[in-house]
């Protein structure tokens, strides 16, 4: 009867008009292709398994130099939406890279005890520069996000790299520094004794020894302490990487935390890609907060990667103090990561070893 047509076409108006309404996180926008690189190791493989967790992810491309079949078919059997596909070997970067959204690269040799940070990147840099490499010739407008350590000169090269070959974007390079925050928020709420969920704090500088300045004055919740317990805790927050690898006695560096760190940021990427406002995370990036090139801070994330940086709080004595330190570290650092770069992009076979990290 007319009755009953008049209200089905009413229902399928309102049916219309639902699906045209802006799509929450919940439904995908549309679909990404993730990528992670070094896909097959201790940081890789939980941060791959983390990753397929998160919505919105069509394909999850996992590289490492060493056979990755196992590791995506395994993974592929998760009761999630999306493919997952292996590659392997240097021939199969660019292939694993083309056309991502998001590549993370989590490659490289973990510190041991007694290993200097700086010593990393005679091993370490060439991943920086193999990847960004890759990302110019299959993926240039990928979001890059670096797990590799030592970040304060791994950013550095990878963005010269990029630089040379006309793909650079510095709201698409971020170094992942979530960790710091992560434990900055553990630690607090460990001491105030509540959850570190409801902990907000800014870690700014860099990812390594004092350049790793957690801005307790700006914790929310106040954190009430004196300047004795302020510096011990910025202390254990910075030698918190330390802390692991001494408590795996030769058996590896912070994986499991890292890679939780590292999905994290990842997450909120990818929301921000998506168009969900409001997403604020620190990382490592370049930056004219300061006069160091590249310094880690609080940034708005959005569709092109950061959408805005946020500027700098109003900080303590101690923490002005302490920023005034780490500066020229984070200069030098950026320096020796950028000169790394050069020679090898030049064709200088050995890989330098830079001196200067705490």
């Amino acid at each position: 009867n007319i009755i009953h047509y008049i209200l089905s076409k009413m229902l399928l108006l309102t049916s219309l008009k639902s699906l045209a309404k802006p799509a929450t996180w919940g439904v995908v926008v549309r679909t990404l292709k993730v990528a992670v690189v070094g896909a097959g190791g201790g940081i890789g493989q939980p941060l791959s398994l983390l990753l397929r967790r998160c919505p919105g992810i069509d394909e999850l491309a996992l590289h490492d130099l060493s056979e990755m079949k196992g590791i995506a078919t395994d993974l592929s059997h998760i009761s999630q939406t999306g493919k997952v596909i292996g590659f392997t070997g240097e021939k199969e970067l660019e292939s694993a890279v083309s056309g991502a959204d998001v590549v993370v690269v989590a490659a490289g040799m973990p510190r041991l005890p007694g290993m200097q940070r700086d010593h990393l990147m005679a091993a370490n840099g060439n991943v920086a520069v193999k990847v960004a490499t890759a990302i110019s010739n299959a993926s240039p407008r990928a979001h890059l996000a670096f797990i590799t350590n030592p970040v304060n000169m791994i950013v550095p090269a990878a963005a010269e790299v990029l630089m040379a070959h006309g793909t650079f974007d510095s709201r698409r390079l971020f170094g992942i520094t979530t960790l710091d925050v992560v434990r900055s928020k553990k630690f607090i709420g460990d001491s105030m004794n509540i959850s570190p969920d409801d902990v907000n704090i800014p870690v700014i500088g860099g990812h390594a020894g004092i350049t790793i300045l957690p801005l307790i004055s700006q914790c929310q919740p106040i954190y009430r302490c004196d300047l004795q317990e302020i510096q011990n805790l910025t202390h254990r927050i910075q030698e918190a990487g330390t802390e692991v690898v001494n408590a795996k006695a030769g058996k590896g560096s912070a994986t499991l935390s890292m890679a939780y760190a590292g999905a994290t940021f990842v997450n909120s990427l990818l929301r921000g890609i998506a168009g969900q406002d409001g997403l604020i995370e620190c990382a490592f990036v370049a930056s004219k907060l300061t006069d160091a090139p590249f310094f880690a801070s609080p940034l708005e994330l959005g569709k092109d990667g950061i959408k805005r940086y946020i500027p700098l709080p109003q900080m303590s004595d101690y923490e002005k103090e302490a920023l005034e330190k780490l500066l020229p570290i984070l200069r030098q650092n950026a320096d020796e990561g950028v000169n790394f770069a050069k020679m090898i992009l030049s064709g200088q076979s050995h890989s330098p070893i830079p001196a200067a990290l705490p």
